[in-house]
């Protein structure tokens, strides 16, 4: 993948038409994506809130036990960064539709849609 590729995330909720290289899609309340601690294989089990904020959509990815990790959507085509915390955030590109977060040992497999620079142009 060449570097001038951009992520465009489809991770949250808006349905709003934007131009920036960040441009949120809706996804369903309900749904789950997959997660996982440690060395555990991913499974649906986390659900995603949404809140617009100052700073731009925050993702709250929620795990079964309680725990819970925020996620920033970014406008610079890194795709998500840790909102609080200093541990930060790993983005992995998996395939053209989906994208793999991981905070420590947590991870989180997300939506996405991967773009050129030209595409998001």
């Amino acid at each position: 993948m060449r570097t001038s590729s951009l992520l465009l995330l489809a991770l949250a909720a808006c349905g709003e038409a934007k131009t920036d290289p960040v441009a949120p899609a809706p996804v369903r309340d309900d749904s789950r994506v997959p997660c996982a601690r440690g060395d555990a294989p991913l499974a649906p089990t986390c659900t995603v809130e949404r809140e617009r904020r100052e700073d731009g959509l925050v993702l709250t990815v929620r795990h079964g036990d309680g725990g819970f990790r925020r996620l920033l959507v970014t406008r610079d085509g890194r795709g998500v960064v840790a909102a609080d915390g200093a541990v930060p955030a790993r983005v992995t590109i998996v395939d053209p539709g989906a994208i793999e977060v991981a905070l420590g040992d947590d991870r989180y497999r997300l939506p996405a849609t991967v773009g050129s620079a030209k595409a998001a142009r």
